[in-house]
């Protein structure tokens, strides 16, 4: 649980804008399928643990997107999808993050 607050927008500029919290656990890493908790609504997303830089930021898929500064939100973590990698290009990141959230809804549809 966590206050959302203004990240660097690095996803969002590739499409995918995210909410940000300070990362409790920093023995968490990667990308994880995930559900983010906003007031009494609960949205599957595509969340990434960055224990460098002391951040879990989530992707909330098909969520219309709105403004969640300072709105306290829980994401809670399910599987992890992969872990951290580093990109030497945008459009290899978009491509993954792209990958990323199409085996977060492969996830969730089994689970259904």
């Amino acid at each position: 649980m966590g206050i959302v607050h203004e990240g660097a927008k690095r996803a969002a500029a590739l499409g995918f804008p995210t909410v940000n919290i300070s990362l409790e656990d920093t023995s968490l890493s990667g990308v994880y399928a995930a559900c983010v908790k906003v007031g009494n609504n609960e949205h599957v997303a595509a969340a990434f643990a960055d224990p460098e830089r002391g951040i879990l930021e989530a992707y909330l898929l098909d969520f219309s997107p709105r403004t969640l500064y300072g709105e306290t939100i829980t994401i809670e973590l399910y599987e992890r999808i992969r872990r951290s990698m580093k990109f030497e290009t945008d459009k290899a990141r978009r491509s993954a993050i792209a990958d990323d959230v199409a085996k977060v809804r492969e996830y969730f549809k089994k689970r259904a």
